[in-house]
């Protein structure tokens, strides 16, 4: 028996555009989100100290795991009595793709994380601190609000639009492999895709290296798995040695299917796949987050893998972050969960939500280490490797 499963225990109840399927279509239409004014004044408001408390929810039903908060508080997503909406752009089976709706009682396992050390993470400053390096990190906040004060922002992103493709889709593009793809529009290049296995088969992931004076961040930008492709996502964890999955998304958002439930449900009974038996070892429900580690096996050889997996669940698509100082405990909370491999990191289609988390971990990590950075250096480096990174530009916001 595991160290986590035991410990649970012990602790009682506790060069060319992609072109695929036209029955599949684009992943670009936009809900009208909050105004830049909003979004100015909230950055601005969560700049100073963080002091929104993070609860830590004991649980008895994973129904409440789901709830949305910017609906009302009687709406839960695992409703049983509704009917969800089949993603239109999907190819995935709608009876497939929901969450379970049979979920036994229980309670987590020994507690993960405090809110005493969330508050601590959330607080981003350099580690040392000298003038010259103060000065440096003072001139890139004056620049980026000025950029942000003037609208430049604005201009900038417009000229990073999708003109510059530099590589082909051609993989993503290959018959056998168009229903891998969740959106038709959305597809890895082929000199960054992720292979899986001696026959580098596909998946629609990337590899994204981003390169900030001089230090380098390794990333898995990945579409939220299919119930065809749930398999092919564990291979790619296990192949790529990550210890961390970062999850922004919930699997149904506003009635549509954007990600399958590719892990337990429950810590009594593993999800048994092909080729692997996932455990849920312990979970930890969060405010605006939700910490889970799986024990994953291999079962041709028997061997083991221990995944802990990060889900922000206040992050509607095409919109921001429902809370600022949320965000930023989970983004440093993951930064200290990560110990091997790259970071894997899925949203729905793996570009929107996704780029601006791997965006904003990379000036988390600049400001921590005393480095400047450049925005718009770091969305170029993500599109040339990915194609869509970080869709609208209030999401750049």
């Amino acid at each position: 028996m595991s160290s986590y499963r035991k410990a649970a225990k012990d602790s009682g109840k506790n060069k060319k555009v992609p072109d695929c399927d036209e029955t599949l279509s684009s992943s670009s239409e936009e809900k009208t989100p909050k105004s830049v004014t909003h979004e100015v004044l909230e950055n601005a408001d969560s700049s100073g100290k963080v002091n929104r408390s993070v609860q830590n929810f004991q649980c008895s039903n994973y129904d409440d795991l789901f709830k949305d908060a910017t609906e009302s508080e009687s709406e839960s997503i695992l409703a049983t009595g509704g009917s969800f909406l089949r993603d239109k752009w999907s190819s995935e089976d709608e009876e497939l793709a929901g969450p379970s709706q049979t979920v036994p009682p229980q309670l987590p396992g020994i507690q993960i994380v405090s809110e005493r050390e969330l508050a601590q993470l959330a607080q981003v400053r350099p580690l040392l601190f000298n003038f010259h390096e103060q000065s440096v990190i003072k001139d890139c906040f004056k620049m980026l609000e000025k950029k942000v004060a003037e609208y430049e922002i604005l201009q900038e992103f417009m000229t990073l639009d999708y003109k510059n493709i530099p590589d082909a889709f051609n993989s993503g593009n290959e018959l056998r492999n168009r229903e891998k793809n969740r959106y038709r529009d959305i597809l890895p290049y082929d000199s960054t895709r992720v292979p899986l296995g001696e026959n580098k088969d596909y998946i629609n992931a990337s590899y994204i290296r981003i390169v900030n004076s001089g230090e380098e961040y390794f990333y898995i930008a990945s579409q939220g798995p299919l119930p065809s492709t749930t398999d092919d996502f564990w291979q790619m964890v296990l192949e790529n040695n990550s210890n961390v999955i970062v999850m922004i998304t919930r699997e149904i958002e506003g009635g549509i299917i954007k990600c399958h439930h590719y892990w337990p449900i429950s810590m009594k009974k593993p999800l048994e796949l092909k080729n692997y038996r996932i455990f849920l070892e312990n979970y930890q429900i969060l405010q605006y987050f939700i910490i889970r580690i799986f024990h994953v096996v291999k079962k041709s050889t028997g061997s083991s893998h221990f995944v802990k997996h990060l889900q922000f669940t206040s992050w509607p698509d095409h919109g921001t972050p429902a809370s600022v100082d949320g965000f930023i405990k989970y983004v440093r909370y993951v930064r200290k969960s990560h110990l091997t491999g790259p970071m894997l990191v899925h949203c729905s289609a793996g570009v929107g939500r996704t780029g601006v988390f791997l965006c904003v971990d990379v000036v988390f990590c600049a400001i921590e280490k005393n480095f400047p950075f450049n925005i718009k250096n770091i969305v170029t480096q993500m599109r040339e490797q990915r194609y869509g990174m970080i869709q609208t530009k209030l999401l750049k916001e």
